[in-house]
């Protein structure tokens, strides 16, 4: 989420939902748990798709995997 220049607290600041939940959201593949309701609200501050979530989802952890080698 600061990749696109957003920190966490501006974050939780333009959609209401709580940093706990949102921390979660960026630390573990609980993005692939939310309601659509939270996804369209960061997708909406974030100016991208709810779609775009999954996918830099997909693209940290192909990235992790191959920084570490798994």
């Amino acid at each position: 989420m600061e990749k696109e220049g957003v920190s966490i607290n501006k974050l939780v600041e333009m959609t209401g939902i709580s940093s706990h939940t949102i921390h979660r959201i960026r630390s573990s593949a609980a993005i692939k748990t939310c309601t659509l309701r939270t996804l369209e609200k960061i997708a909406v501050a974030l100016n991208c798709s709810p779609k775009q979530l999954f996918e830099y989802e997909k693209d940290r952890e192909y990235t992790k995997a191959h920084k570490y080698g798994h």
